[in-house]
């Protein structure tokens, strides 16, 4: 990667663990379905105007607007509301790689491979250790935000599925679903005096805080992101995700004091190495020179085969069917082995 890019990741991290803090700030003014609602609603508008259609099927909006706003933040603010601070909450919502990966095995009948679910193993015996960690004041926190972390890996199956072209402005579609739902929950959960009681007395550190995880964690972070994964592979760009817990407790420990203790740093040191491990890929084996200018041949000559078969297309009129003009008798064959590769690749049997 470009050191730009690489600053760029490490940027978008930064804004992604710091989020938690302003989070946290934010549930100081608003009640936190309300507080999710109005993250939602600043994220969709205006941008929505200007975006263009999402290009996936709605229902894929939908399924991502339910599961990750709805459902996600929903139980990460709900947690956060009632006593699991700001860094753990970090640290805990990273049990989503683990979900992730039973849910693709349940739902989309992927299999494991064994370096996968021995980072499962590790991460999750950090996020118990982290669970551990917290006081019986934060266990009912830990166990929402822990719910939040299985919704998150249920929105990335249906991100998966939906393949959106365009990360930002799908995730501008899908900040569209989730006000009106989080708003009748609020209501409906929260009370509308204490919504109105939020919006009346709303300071400058409320206002800030939405406009930082709507503008900032959101727009600012899924367009970074997305630039990011168009420009490289998943895998280059992915483990810099890993940074997020890290920075997340770090800005916790600066700007609230959060106490880190032994027991926190052995759950983020777990949690972050599973997550490591899980993305591990296995090298294909290289073939070997004979082996290779086999197949490359081989994959010339079905080339040069296929482009001497009669065509099928039919005349204008949809009358008679023409063929292609046989080679002259003698034609030489092809004997550059530049040529074979070229025509290899073109075959996609061989990486350029």
């Amino acid at each position: 990667m470009k050191p730009v890019h690489v600053a760029l990741a490490v940027v978008v991290a930064a804004v992604w663990g710091a989020n938690f803090v302003v989070i946290d700030v934010g549930l100081r003014d608003f009640p936190p379905l309300l507080f999710s609602a109005v993250r939602f609603l600043l994220a969709a508008l205006p941008a929505v105007f200007f975006v263009g259609r999402p290009r996936v099927a709605w229902r894929w909006v939908i399924a991502v607007g339910i599961t990750l706003g709805i459902m996600k933040f929903g139980m990460l603010f709900i947690g956060m509301h009632v006593g699991l601070p700001p860094g753990l909450a970090s640290l805990v919502l990273q049990g989503q790689a683990v979900f992730t990966v039973l849910f693709a095995a349940a739902l989309l009948k992927e299999r494991a491979r064994r370096v996968q679910i021995l980072g499962m193993v590790i991460a999750s015996v950090g996020i118990v250790l982290a669970g551990l960690g917290s006081t019986a004041g934060t266990l009912a926190g830990f166990l929402l935000v822990v719910g939040a972390a299985a919704c998150w890996g249920l929105s990335n199956i249906a991100m998966r599925k939906a393949g959106p072209p365009d990360a930002f402005r799908f995730m501008v579609w899908v900040s569209v679903v989730p006000p009106v739902p989080l708003a009748l929950l609020s209501v409906a959960v929260e009370g509308w005096d204490a919504d109105l009681r939020a919006l009346q007395h709303l300071n400058l550190s409320g206002v800030g805080a939405a406009l930082y995880v709507a503008w900032g964690a959101t727009l600012f972070g899924f367009a970074a992101w997305g630039y990011l994964l168009r420009t490289y592979d998943a895998p280059t760009v992915a483990p810099f995700s890993l940074l997020v817990p890290v920075f997340g407790l770090a800005s916790a420990w600066i700007f609230q004091g959060e106490r880190m203790t032994v027991l926190t740093f052995c759950a983020t040191a777990l949690v972050v190495v599973g997550i490591a491990v899980g993305m591990l890929r296995r090298r294909e084996k290289p073939m070997s020179p004979e082996t290779e200018r086999t197949a490359v041949k081989a994959a010339a000559y079905e080339v040069r085969d296929k482009t001497n078969e009669p065509s099928k297309v039919r005349s204008f009129e949809g009358a008679v069917p023409f063929a292609r003009r046989p080679p002259r008798t003698g034609r030489p064959r092809i004997k550059s082995f530049a040529i074979e590769a070229s025509a290899l690749q073109a075959a996609g049997h061989v990486r350029g």
